[in-house]
Parts: C-alpha cells; sequence; structure tokens
C-alpha cells in the first residue's frame, strides 16, 4: 500500500479522518497546520484543498478533500465493515447519518467563527448566535430521538456515520447544554472508550480554537 498523508489541524473536522484511519488500523503521516498562522494558504497545499482546509489526505495516488467524501471513500475502498454497500439495507441511513454530520457541523462552524474567530473590534450578533444554538440543539434532539436505544447510529453497529457525526459530540457541548441529552452523552461514552478513537486522540495534536469551556450566548 503506498504511503498516507493526511493534513490536519487539531480539534478539526480532519480528526474524522485520523480517527478512521485508526478504526481501520491504516497508518498514516500527519502534515500539521495552525489556522491562525495563515500558513495553509502556502506552499502547495492549495492544490490540494480547493477552499484551502483540512482536511486533505494523500492516498492510493490520489489527493481527496471534504471529510465525508474522505470516509465514504475509506469505507468503499480500505474499510467496508465500516461502510454499508450498495444494496445493503442500510444504506439509506449510512448516507443520511454521513451528510446529517454536516448538517449539524454547519452550525458549529457559524457559532465557531461568531464566538471563536471574530476578532475586536468586531462583536458577534447576539441575534444570530441564539439562533444558531437553538438550531443546533434541534440537530442533537432529533439526533437523540432518531437513535433511540440503539448504541450507535446504525443498528447493525459501529460504522463511518458515527466517526462523522461522533466528531460533533465534542463540539457541540461548547454551546449547547448537554445535560438535557442523556442519550448523546451516553454515546459520547461510549465514542470515548474505542481504544482507536483513545489513539487518534493521542495523536491529534493540542486543540488551540477554544479558550473556556462554553460560550455562552452575547448579551444584547
Amino acid at each position: 500500500m503506498s504511503e498516507i498523508t493526511l493534513h490536519h489541524v487539531p480539534f478539526s473536522r480532519s480528526f474524522r479522518v485520523l480517527w478512521l484511519l485508526e478504526e481501520m488500523g491504516l497508518d498514516c503521516g500527519i502534515v500539521e497546520y495552525d489556522i491562525a498562522s495563515g500558513m495553509m494558504r502556502k506552499g502547495d497545499f492549495p492544490l490540494k484543498s480547493p477552499a484551502v482546509r483540512v482536511p486533505a489526505l494523500e492516498i492510493d495516488g490520489r489527493t481527496l478533500f471534504e471529510s465525508g467524501a474522505i470516509v465514504e471513500y475509506l469505507c468503499e475502498t480500505h474499510g467496508p465493515e465500516f461502510g454499508r454497500a450498495p444494496g445493503h439495507p442500510e444504506r439509506a441511513d449510512f448516507l443520511q447519518w454521513i451528510h446529517y454530520a454536516e448538517t449539524m457541523g454547519s452550525l458549529l462552524e457559524q457559532l465557531n467563527l461568531n464566538m471563536v474567530f471574530l476578532r475586536p473590534p468586531a462583536k458577534p450578533s447576539p441575534v444570530v448566535v441564539k439562533l444558531n444554538v437553538v438550531r443546533l440543539a434541534q440537530t442533537l434532539k432529533g439526533m437523540e430521538a432518531r437513535m433511540g436505544d440503539h448504541d450507535w447510529l446504525l443498528a447493525g453497529g459501529f460504522s463511518g456515520a458515527d466517526v462523522m457525526m461522533g466528531f460533533n459530540l465534542f463540539a457541540a457541548p461548547f454551546y449547547v447544554k448537554m445535560e438535557q441529552f442523556q442519550g448523546l452523552e451516553a454515546y459520547r461514552a461510549r465514542i470515548e472508550a474505542r481504544p482507536a478513537y483513545q489513539r487518534a486522540r493521542a495523536r491529534d495534536g493540542e486543540q488551540k480554537f477554544y479558550t473556556q469551556d462554553f460560550y455562552p450566548v452575547p448579551e444584547v
């Protein structure tokens, strides 16, 4: 197998790829970036990722970008036990959860932009932040309701969809009080207990985004 290289920012969506590679037992080299330094806009990285964002994964003689596409590709080519092939009865749910993860992820991104990356003298809009927090909580509520008493998103067991969605559950608590979602809290504990997750977290690097444990909606 050819060498695998992951272009990565700690505690970002590229963690999904790092985690899935660990689940599959695929070793990779890591090229780590610091968002604040602007280093991703330099060198040849813009040629690897059109949006100049992580992840970018060099594998099988090609470079892939977009975490959802990478997860689907890896499941189809390197770890079919983590995917649901066409014709499988859980195929539709597998795809649906992978893309639902980005519905939730887009709200987290907006909250990160407003509450973490926006620099003075600019100020976050309390109305916009509150709206996105409410929407994020609704995506969590809907996810918990659909999971029911399953251990994982799919009744057939752990899959790449859990990798996509599980990452979100470590960012959401910065904006939403998770005590109201006991089912998701238990789900997150199951994720944390996975040896591959623990190995990936050990390799992830230090997160430099969040400077506090919780970001309340700004006062008007």
